[in-house]
């Protein structure tokens, strides 16, 4: 974490938790400079966050008030903090094992219910602080630790299905796409409804280590030579899109 952030910090917090190679750090720093950005005061905001590696951006971190939930009740936990204080500017960050597997209900109900809060799903495709167990982001023939032949299941499309349960705004983008990323945070914190940002975030400790990375470079390097624009996805036929991860900005209704 650069000292330009300091402001933001516990005092008391020297070092972030993250594993060597794990995105999550670059993602705290950007939605820093998103909320430096925004205006926004700390006083202001609430983060909430569930259980795993993407729950510790904001907790201990963040010299704000944060609610560290049960795991996969974060998005609960965000909407009656929201309903008691409606000023409260509401951010949910936790990853995709906490949102989209075992909290999944909560977030399809959430996107349904356009409640005036960002939600940030740090997804890494895997369930990193449990276990490396298989989530339901982990891509077919991921090798995991409960899927050691390889998943069998197809991931979910987060943006899919956040915008079929009724959001009306949300995005992808990579921790390689910083300045995209950045501007797409700082959008979402000044908008009144439900946003939703799925931020890919590699973790070599329990997702790369078992799906062949040497090391996190090769993963940092995939993300941004895979990782398209939805008008470069458009000029590719369907087997060169297949081998892409299209990012951008989705609005219900968008074709």
């Amino acid at each position: 974490m650069t000292r330009e952030f300091a402001e933001y910090l516990r005092p008391e917090v020297k070092s972030t938790p993250f594993c060597a190679g794990c995105g999550h750090g670059i993602l705290m720093n950007h939605l820093l400079r998103a909320i430096r950005n925004s205006g926004l005061k700390f006083e202001e905001m609430l983060f909430v966050s569930g259980i795993g590696c993407a729950a510790w951006i904001p907790s201990p971190n963040f010299k704000a008030d944060t609610l560290h939930t049960l795991h996969g009740r974060a998005l609960a936990f965000a909407t009656g903090a929201k309903l008691f204080n409606p000023d409260l500017k509401t951010i949910v960050i936790s990853g995709d094992g906490d949102l989209t597997s075992i909290g999944g209900n909560h977030l399809i109900h959430a996107a349904r219910r356009d409640l005036d809060m960002t939600v940030i799903c740090a997804n890494n495709m895997i369930y990193g602080m449990t276990g490396g167990q298989a989530a339901s982001t982990s891509p077919l023939g991921t090798r995991s630790s409960t899927t050691r032949q390889g998943n069998p299941y197809k991931p979910f499309d987060l943006i899919n299905l956040v915008l079929g349960a009724g959001a009306q705004y949300a995005a992808r983008f990579a921790v390689t796409q910083p300045y995209l990323l950045i501007e797409a945070i700082t959008s979402c914190l000044e908008s009144k409804r439900f946003s939703f940002i799925e931020v890919l975030s590699p973790c070599y400790t329990q997702y790369g280590r078992r799906n062949d990375a040497k090391s996190v470079e090769p993963m940092l390097e995939s993300l941004m030579t895979r990782c398209v624009s939805r008008e470069e996805a458009d000029l590719m036929d369907e087997a060169e899109r297949a081998e892409k991860i299209v990012t951008g900005e989705w609005r219900n209704g968008d074709d």
